[in-house]
């Protein structure tokens, strides 16, 4: 490892076609200077047309990663993406709460751009009990966000609404993204005492 560079970690489903998951996250922890390092916990068959197949890793498995990783390299920053059952909610929190790191992003990956479920409905609940509270930082977009809270988005105020509604959960900090609305995109930063609009023209 290179000393120099603050290790981070990214916990989340391996994407054949690179566009997403532990690729893509690895990518941007290069491309922002930091040592990236990665926990599996699905392999995905998918391309640029959809996602074809899905195969959760074992618990046992998922939570070894995590333990080697933290025992050795303790990251500074770990990021969740797909967890697709309750199951391995459970195992990567039971992991964690050993390391508690400071700086949690949590990204409930829950539908592909395709409409693939990449979470199985009996998970939801545990992602929204066990690992939201844990967040320093989750990252919904607008459909994921509408499903944590059984609230509908249709525009900024809509965001700013429920971003305040997932705070409640535990987290200390919401980005939600807006991609899916029309109109120019618009993400917003939601916090106890913060509310910033970040908006650029499709």
């Amino acid at each position: 490892m290179e000393k120099y560079k603050v290790p981070t970690l990214t916990i989340a489903g391996s994407d054949s076609s690179g566009g997403a998951g532990i690729q893509a996250d690895l990518k941007t922890f290069s491309a922002i200077g930091t040592y990236g390092m990665s926990v599996i916990t699905a392999i995905t068959a998918q391309n640029t047309h959809g996602v074809f197949l899905v195969e959760d890793l074992s618990k046992e498995i998922i939570q070894k990663q995590i333990e080697v990783v933290f025992d050795d390299i303790p990251p500074k920053a770990v990021k969740i993406g797909m967890v697709s059952s309750p199951e391995i909610i459970k195992a990567i929190v039971e992991s964690l709460d050993n390391y508690n790191p400071k700086y949690l992003v949590v990204d409930p990956v829950m539908i592909s751009k395709s409409g693939y479920s990449l979470l199985k409905p009996e998970a939801k609940d545990n992602l929204i009990k066990y690992l939201i509270p844990k967040a320093y930082i989750i990252t919904p977009n607008t459909l994921e966000a509408e499903e944590i809270t059984g609230i509908k988005i249709d525009n900024v105020d809509d965001m700013k609404l429920v971003g305040k509604k997932i705070l409640e959960l535990g987290p200390k900090y919401v980005l939600m993204k807006g991609g899916h609305l029309d109109g120019d995109a618009v993400d917003v930063l939601i916090g106890k005492d913060t509310f910033e609009i970040y908006k650029s023209e499709r």
